[in-house]
């Protein structure tokens, strides 16, 4: 077994990460296309991102992206209500969208022979939606019963809400993405059309084909479907309020009756993968795996749950995938017995201890090697790819960035783990919540 295992791990050590064959051009108009080759299967991804997500919304109109994620799939000059989607299923696809703070994307699943068909109506519904007061009713109730569902139902997810809130005062990144309620219920036919009259524009969307495809035959339809939709003249540039340095630590205790085990979350501002610098990125994902990846590996995991049982769950992660400043966050569940103030001391210890110890060499280096399996495993899915080029482009990133990822994850040391561990732990730019059933548990 240990032979097997030393060989996989050499396997994966001396294959090569190469490159996909990634194609770009930047049609008349100002759409940018990306085509990244797969040919292994007669199948197709094409997705159109726009550049523009929750964080770009008007104050006051929380929710509004999303919101029109939804009446996208409503009638145009050219299809039904519903036909879209309708249209995709019966020739064998399928097809959804999806809103974050920095992006709105629209994806089809589908054999390659069927993606003009799939460019006809994706760049029909850029700028010919025809949406209703019915429409916006309709789908009002709809977000909003999302909403209910995802988070007015999940006292985690009200917490998240709040702490989220703290963590960003100034950024929009402190609104939800699926919007503030009382917003959400005031949400207009306007507003939409708004927002949809703005953004939805060709030099504001970035169009990526990955598949069975050839780079010039995309081209073709591109210019052919998207390059005839003109500029949109007025697009405004893309700033955003960002935060003011943090000097004190931001503290909240959200009480739920609805919470069944209590626990605790720290979350420290934290850098963003930037282009051309995506060394810190990097090194921080090494320290959430470090910190509080496996319960049998992390930090955390050994000495809260395994040495001193402080803990039933202990974990780490990083959020470097945005356009601005993103977060680091750990969380501990104490065991029973153990109340809130032990389980943050003894956290806050470990972390000490961690900045202060060595690395074992070793854990470095399997962690290297899971991450270059990772990477390699990730190019045999398409969609993946696709949204692994969109996500990226829309937040400040270039297809060299993406492409340069890889060594990046390779490149981390020691040095570069430690550093940025100090650069980020620091509590006077950190948001800690506890999260209790009653006062009594938060103590």
């Amino acid at each position: 077994m240990r032979r097997l295992i030393a060989s996989a791990l050499l396997m994966f050590t001396a294959l090569p990460a190469l490159a996909e064959e990634v194609t770009t051009y930047t049609l008349d108009n100002g759409m940018d296309v990306v085509v990244i080759e797969d040919h292994r299967a007669p199948v197709v991804v094409h997705m159109v991102w726009y550049k523009i997500g929750s964080a770009d919304e008007p104050v006051g109109a929380s929710g509004v992206a999303h919101f029109l994620e939804h009446l996208l799939f409503k009638a145009t000059d050219q299809l039904e209500s519903g036909e879209f989607s309708a249209t995709v299923a019966a020739n064998g696809g399928s097809d959804n969208a999806f809103t974050s703070h920095d992006y709105t994307a629209y994806f089809q699943r589908i054999a390659a022979d069927r993606l003009p068909l799939m460019m006809e109506m994706e760049s029909n519904r850029m700028n010919n939606l025809m949406v209703t007061e019915a429409d916006i009713e309709t789908e009002r109730n709809v977000i909003l019963e999302e909403r209910n569902q995802r988070v007015e139902n999940s006292p985690g997810a009200l917490a998240r809400e709040q702490f989220t809130a703290a963590q960003y005062q100034n950024h929009r990144y402190g609104v939800p993405i699926i919007g503030w309620k009382h917003e959400m219920e005031e949400l207009s036919l306007q507003d939409a059309l708004d927002f949809y009259d703005l953004y939805y524009s060709p030099n504001n969307a970035i169009l990526i084909v990955a598949g069975d495809v050839q780079p010039d035959e995309v081209k073709a339809l591109a210019e052919q479907y998207y390059g005839v939709i003109p500029a949109e003249e007025n697009l405004p540039e893309r700033l955003r309020p960002q935060e003011p340095p943090q000097r004190a630590e931001r503290r909240i205790t959200y009480v739920d009756p609805r919470v069944s085990q209590p626990y605790l979350t720290r979350s420290y501002i934290a850098p963003e993968r930037d282009s051309g610098v995506q060394k810190e990125a990097a090194a921080l994902v090494y320290l959430a795996d470090l910190l509080g990846g496996s319960p049998f590996t992390s930090a955390l995991g050994q000495a809260l749950q395994f040495d001193t049982q402080t803990a039933v769950y202990s974990g780490a992660g990083y959020d470097g995938s945005n356009l601005d400043k993103g977060t680091f966050s750990v969380s501990v569940a104490p065991s029973d017995g153990v109340s809130l103030s032990e389980a943050e001391a003894a956290m806050d210890a470990v972390i000490a201890d961690f900045i202060a110890a060595p690395i074992d060499p070793a854990q470095l280096e399997s962690l290297r090697t899971q991450f270059r399996a990772s990477e390699i495993y990730a190019k045999d899915d398409v969609q993946g790819l696709a949204r692994r080029y969109g996500a990226a482009l829309t937040q400040g990133l270039t297809i060299q960035d993406v492409q340069d990822w890889p060594q990046a994850l390779q490149s981390v040391t020691e040095a570069d783990i430690k550093a940025v561990a100090t650069k980020v732990l620091n509590r006077d730019q950190a948001v800690t919540g506890w999260v209790v059933s009653s006062q009594e548990e938060a103590r």
